[in-house]
């Protein structure tokens, strides 16, 4: 077994690695967590910096909150330290305020490697981003007491941190719409009813409710884990005899690799 080892912690995210699970940790609780270009910077910079050889990634936030979503400092004419404010970036061209937001979003991409397995564990609010940030995982993990709500719509702006398509995908269009443009709460028993949330948990056993999770996914050969999961996000692209053929492919690759033959 080895230690817990602290590979970042800047910009309100910390990376820790023990074994083959990594854990991201929002590190600004009096905040709620709430967001900056910062923190997302950071976000990505974790993806970036995991070890080869983990195999799962819990996202979590410390206190009361997951993450309140986005810090409203973004929207003032004064914005944060050293970055632009939004308003300024309004100003910009069409490809420039492109090129920033998909650089925004390079922190919610990462989660679905298919190298990795990512769970969120979620507590209290999340809100707007936060809501977003969970939906980038695989699997979520939540205590009784979440709040999922997507309330950019409310701000006169669109979910644009990759939620749209994992909350399309989990609940469907309609109930997809209905949560976006009304901007109200989504509690765990309609999360976990819905797909939203994997499973629900009192909030003092969110923790090892995840750790439960995370130690059975690493007690499955890697391998095998990494071929059904690219087989599962590939559903929605293909025919129902097109996935059929790649289930076969698949398994002949596993077959091989099983007994020593390569490719």
């Amino acid at each position: 077994m080895t230690s817990l080892d602290s590979v970042l912690d800047k910009d309100g995210v910390r990376l820790t690695v023990e074994d083959a699970v990594a854990t991201v940790t929002l590190t600004n609780p009096d905040k709620r967590n709430a967001q900056s270009p910062a923190l997302w910077r950071a976000l990505a910079q974790a993806g970036r910096s995991l070890p080869g050889d983990v195999r799962v990634v819990v996202l979590r936030g410390e206190g009361k909150s997951f993450s309140a979503g986005l810090d409203r400092q973004a929207f003032t004419p004064e914005g944060f330290d050293g970055e632009p404010s939004f308003l300024d970036l309004a100003r910009g061209s069409d490809a420039e305020l492109d090129a920033v937001i998909a650089e925004y979003q390079e922190a919610f991409t990462w989660w679905r490697r298919s190298d990795i397995v990512t769970i969120a564990a979620v507590q209290g609010h999340a809100i707007g981003a936060g809501f977003q940030l969970a939906l980038a995982c695989d699997l979520r993990v939540v205590a009784q007491d979440v709040q999922f709500a997507m309330r950019e719509t409310s701000l006169g702006l669109v979910p644009d941190l990759t939620g749209t398509h994992p909350l399309f995908s989990l609940v469907g269009y309609a109930r997809a719409l209905e949560i976006c443009a009304t901007g109200r709460f989504v509690h765990a028993e309609e999360a976990e009813r819905t797909g939203l949330a994997n499973l629900v948990v009192p909030g003092d056993e969110l923790d090892s409710a995840v750790g439960d999770l995370a130690a059975a996914l690493v007690a499955a050969p890697r391998d095998a884990v990494i071929e059904t999961k690219a087989l599962l996000q590939g559903v929605s692209g293909r025919s129902y005899e097109e996935q059929r053929t790649a289930e076969r492919a698949a398994q002949a690759r596993r077959l091989r690799d099983l007994a020593g033959i390569g490719d």
